[in-house]
């Protein structure tokens, strides 16, 4: 039998800058350089479709874990679209299923796959993104990283999944 791939899930807004957009792009490649599998929530827009081109541009394999019951929501670059029709509820999803999660910046979804990714013993790395005082008690026991580029992401999920 094969070993499993790891699942990084890449969690983060719709709407995001451009230097965001190119940053999650990033992390996407190098994700699937590792021969990692990308995760995300596959809708076409912001880090979502960021990711998953990045991860596609180096050959990778993405999943998309979709808000809504039609295939035709998921962005161009995701090879398996997980069809929930549970709107914001696949964040659950998203993270249960994430063997380590990126948070990239957002908004309200991604704070909250934050939350229940932590609360369901999940490391978090926050890339750009900013939580404020939040989640405190996570950090002291690290299980919640601040990074700050694309690749110090990898190379620091390479080793804990080493």
């Amino acid at each position: 039998m094969t070993e499993r791939r790891p699942i990084i899930g890449v969690m983060g807004g719709a709407v995001v800058s451009d230097l965001d957009y190119q940053l999650a792009y990033e992390l996407g490649a190098l994700i699937a350089e590792r021969g990692w599998i990308l995760l995300n929530g596959g809708r076409d827009a912001g880090i979502m479709r960021a990711s998953a081109e990045g991860a596609k541009s180096r050959g990778g394999t993405t999943i998309g874990i979709l808000p809504t019951a039609s295939k035709l929501d998921a962005n161009p670059f995701i090879d398996i679209p997980i069809l929930t029709n549970l709107a914001d509820a696949r964040n659950l999803i998203n993270v249960l299923t994430s063997d380590l999660v990126v948070a990239c910046p957002g908004s309200a979804g991604t704070i909250s796959e934050v939350a229940l990714a932590l609360k369901n013993g999940k490391t978090v790395f926050l890339l750009r993104l900013d939580v404020g005082a939040a989640f405190q008690e996570y950090r002291q026991k690290g299980q919640l990283i601040d990074i700050s580029t694309a690749q110090e992401c990898v190379d620091v999920l390479a080793s804990l999944l080493e």
